[in-house]
């Protein structure tokens, strides 16, 4: 899609296929849009102003063809609420629902007057961002395993009006942002038969193909048993598809720059091991490896952008599958870090994963370490589809990404870390177990990651109700929190530069 900050002085002047324009429950019109409804002599006004409408929601919308006095071939009324009441994501809604009213039509050029939105506290830079990211990820359709691929209608140019210099590059960033967002959402939605680690691995390649600022390094279970991951190889240990630690490095900074490092649970598939799932749902454990597809959206985002920080990102890829050789309840591993795990459930795998990949990512010396992982149904149960629950060992690094989540929409909800939940996770065989009790699930997966995060700024990202939804035409990936991760690394290069 084509991003462009047009000069034009009059909105009527514009030769779109449509004139987005926001209505305030008012009847009231931005300036912009005040200046449209002079050109097209009342007949803007009389459909404000009528009682039919209230403006009060975007799903108030009326679409005028042909409108005399504009070289558009549409105007597309969308309500945009109350002006005192127009938040972001107030802001961010309008644009969404109105891409959709669009996409669901023939209208290759669309103009959004979006400078009508900057409103309150919300600023053009924000707005003409967050409208190509929202366009991005409207426009995202899955067709990789189906036959009837064809599409209605295209969108190929967005434009707004340029009210500052370099307004354009602004929209190029909402791109990136939007278009890695889509590539975690593509890669959820893969089924398991396709989406494998090896196809993980080779994904990552593929990216650093395309991106000259990242390298790829797979580290195979030879490897790994060379390196003393004993705890990711009891994982892997019952499938017949192999795993792979994937490092992916991002050099956009001075090489004296530490990185951050961003950590990925990439389990394919699923299926509970020995302590297998029930039946119902199951076909949704594709979506366990969305820590994952975050890591490598987010890697291409910040790629697209070239934004001036250097990241590692590990992404720890593994099928989760009973047989003869699986892991059993009541074994015992080493993981790296040399520390016994007793593992009392093969369905809290996740965890084991990443231990591990934690302990890889002492060698990085990194500033901070983030990991991202569908990791418990307790998450679920607690937030629903909403919030991403963070949790970790650094105060203001927690803080920085609870506000980047408000900032860019992909909220996030603090859990504690408190010594009094680390019992629960006592063993009488090994130094730590994979699960405690029955309460506090989350906290507990957290507790246990905790004790392999000693040496470095941690938080842990559960993104088991906001990675995926389950419902409907909706059903598939969300890409969250590629979002929330592209703000932190923003702010991690703004200070540093």
């Amino acid at each position: 899609m084509q991003y462009q900050a047009t000069n034009s002085t009059s909105i009527a002047e514009i030769p779109a296929d449509c004139l987005v324009v926001p209505v305030w429950k008012d009847g009231g019109l931005g300036d912009t849009s005040e200046t449209l409804a002079g050109a097209l002599g009342g007949a803007l006004s009389a459909i404000v102003g009528s009682d039919d409408y209230t403006w009060e929601t975007t799903d108030d919308q009326q679409l005028l063809h042909d409108p005399a006095g504009c070289a558009a071939e549409r105007v597309l009324l969308v309500g945009a609420g109350e002006r005192g009441k127009l938040g972001r994501r107030e802001a961010a809604k309008f644009l969404g629902e109105a891409l959709k009213t669009v996409l669901s039509r023939n209208m290759p050029h669309v103009h959004f007057a979006v400078e009508d939105l900057a409103v309150n506290d919300i600023g053009i830079d924000w707005l003409a961002a967050r409208l190509a990211q929202e366009a991005e990820t409207a426009a995202y359709r899955y067709v990789a395993t189906k036959t009837d691929t064809k599409r209605k209608a295209v969108l190929e140019r967005l434009s707004i009006r340029a009210t500052k210099e370099n307004l354009r590059d602004v929209m190029l960033q909402g791109k990136a942002v939007g278009q890695g967002v889509n590539r975690a959402r593509e890669l959820g939605n893969l089924p398991a038969n396709i989406c494998t680690p090896t196809h993980l691995a080779n994904h990552a390649r593929e990216l650093a193909n395309n991106h000259p600022a990242i390298d790829v390094e797979v580290i195979d279970e030879a490897r790994m048993k060379e390196l003393g991951m004993g705890c990711f190889l009891s994982v892997t240990a019952g499938s017949i598809e192999a795993a792979y630690l994937i490092v992916l490095h991002y050099r956009g900074a001075d090489e004296d720059d530490k990185p951050v490092c961003l950590v990925g649970k990439g389990v394919t598939f699923d299926s509970g091991g020995i302590s297998i799932k029930p039946s119902a749902a199951m076909d949704e454990m594709k979506f366990d490896m969305c820590g994952a597809a975050a890591v490598l959206g987010t890697m291409s985002a910040i790629a697209e952008l070239k934004m001036p920080v250097n990241v590692v990102g590990l992404v720890a890829a593994s099928e989760n599958m009973p047989s003869d050789r699986a892991t059993k309840p009541g074994d015992i591993v080493t993981s790296m870090s040399g520390k016994t795990v007793e593992i009392l459930n093969t369905d809290a795998e996740g965890r084991l994963l990443l231990c591990d990949a934690l302990t890889y990512a002492e060698r990085f010396e990194p500033t901070y370490v983030i990991d991202i992982a569908t990791l418990t149904g307790a998450a679920i149960a607690a937030f629903g589809n909403e919030a991403n629950v963070v949790m970790g060992n650094d105060q203001p690094l927690m803080d920085r990404l609870l506000q980047c989540g408000h900032d860019c929409l992909d909220r996030a909800w603090q859990l504690p870390l408190w010594t009094e939940y680390q019992k629960q996770l006592d063993s009488n065989f090994a130094d730590v177990a994979n699960i405690g009790g029955k309460r506090a699930g989350s906290i507990t997966a957290g507790c246990f990651l905790s004790r392999f995060t000693e040496k470095f700024k941690w938080a842990h990202l559960d993104i088991a109700g906001s990675a995926w939804l389950s419902d409907g035409a909706a059903k598939g990936a969300t890409g969250r929190p590629v979002a929330l991760l592209t703000e932190f690394l923003s702010t991690v290069a703004q200070a540093r530069h």
